[in-house]
């Protein structure tokens, strides 16, 4: 996975733009550890801390995010709402969560309540990005509706328990991240990581299991290249 194209190096950093991509992607790929990635440049051959890759993901995660974000196909018209408890320090706090039919997050939000304001809040950021779907699907939760309906948006809402079944499925990720982690430490730390985790997720899982070996083989060639192009467009 790192590339083997000669691209300029970032300024002000020591090791090759293409070791530094590595390691924003392989952290954010897989349920590794900065520790784990530390490891895994070092049995290449690239000696760095743990902090300076916790650095890098810092720094360079969100502009390959962005750019993921950019280029990805336009939503489905309906989607999927959930949120699910995490703890913070010992605070309860919500993760706000959407996705559409094709299992990708189009958004993300984490606030400290689960209440009109809170949903009225996330529905509003995501209605900017995304615009306005055919379809919303969410639990029980009334918060919802007095959103969509303070919201004045011309939508189907769909509020069942069963049939949210799509997002609720899509946390199993978090939970497991959340507990190598050793949970998380703030608010901040929760959206910066997962806006980068769940766009990275979007790319390098193009649900396999509806796809072919040949077809397979080709999506995860076209994520690598595109992940490469990403990287390039790393600025310091």
């Amino acid at each position: 996975m790192i590339s083997k194209v000669s691209q300029p190096r970032l300024k002000g950093f020591r090791f090759p733009r293409s070791v530094i991509s590595y390691a924003v992607w392989a952290y954010h790929r897989f349920a590794l550890s900065l520790r784990d990635v530390e490891d895994l440049l070092a049995e290449r051959g690239v000696i760095v801390s743990y902090e300076s890759i916790r650095v890098w993901c810092q720094r360079f995660g969100a502009q390959v995010a962005a750019s993921i974000r950019r280029d990805r196909p336009a939503p489905t018209d309906k989607w999927h709402l959930d949120e699910v408890v995490i703890s913070i320090r010992g605070q309860k706090h919500w993760l706000w969560r959407a996705d559409d039919t094709n299992g990708d997050v189009l958004e993300i939000l984490v606030q400290s309540r689960r209440n009109a304001h809170a949903a009225k809040r996330f529905l509003r950021k995501l209605v900017r990005r995304w615009g306005v779907p055919r379809v919303i699907v969410t639990d029980k939760l009334r918060s919802y509706s007095v959103a969509v309906r303070g919201l004045c948006l011309s939508v189907e809402h769909r509020s069942h328990k069963g049939l949210n079944n799509r997002s609720e499925a899509s946390h199993r990720h978090i939970r497991r991240r959340e507990k190598i982690m050793g949970r998380f430490k703030s608010s901040r730390q929760v959206q910066r990581f997962l806006s980068v985790h769940d766009q990275t997720a979007t790319l390098f899982r193009p649900k396999r299991h509806c796809l072919s070996a040949v077809s397979y083989r080709q999506s995860r060639a076209d994520a690598f290249s595109l992940w490469n192009d990403y990287a390039a467009e790393m600025t310091a």
